[in-house]
Formats: structure tokens, sequence, C-alpha cells
């Protein structure tokens, strides 16, 4: 249960760090919604997780998730530009990720 928790809880990350960049200094307010409820909600699964998941690879996990799928959505949407260097930099973040979890 706790890694499931943690991996929706990267989810979430990835999107107040998004809904971060859209509310253009909390000026936005449908963003800035997003960014406050997301936050808490993933900072609250990531603290569950670690009641089971040791901190340093709870949070490594939690970051990377969150760090994909931010750059992964920005590349998507046209936000950041595409690269073959960035594609592989992400795949060997989410290997590392999954790495994580398998030596766990």
């Amino acid at each position: 249960m706790s890694w499931i928790v943690l991996v929706a809880s990267g989810v979430l990350e990835a999107v107040w760090a998004t809904a971060l960049g859209k509310s253009e200094g909390f000026t936005r307010p449908v963003p800035t919604v997003v960014f406050a409820v997301t936050v808490v909600a993933s900072t609250v699964g990531l603290a569950f997780a670690m009641r089971s998941i040791p901190t340093g690879t709870a949070y490594a996990v939690w970051v990377g998730i969150g760090a994909a799928l931010t750059v992964g959505y920005a590349m998507a949407t046209g936000a950041e530009a595409v690269s073959v260097a960035k594609v592989l930099l992400i795949l060997g973040l989410v290997g590392c990720v999954v790495g994580l979890k398998v030596l766990h």
C-alpha cells in the first residue's frame, strides 16, 4: 500500500510543480488552488509512505517520479524543447527510481 501511495504522491508532485509554474507567482486563481491542494496531498502521501519505506528511498522515488513527469509533460505540451539527450536522461531517472523499488 505504501508504494502505491508513494507513486500517487509522486504524480501529484508533478501536478503541483506544473500548477506552480502556471500560477504566475500566485496571480492566477485556478492554478494557485490546484497547487495548494496538490502540494498538501502530495506531501501527506509522502509522509504516509515514509512510515514503512526508508526516508532516502521514499524521497528519491517521490522526487524522481515528479521530476520525470513534470519535464515529460512540459515536452509533450511544447512548453519545453524535446531532445534525444533529455529523453535519455529522463529514462535514466525512471530506471533509477525502478531500481530503488527493486532493491527495497
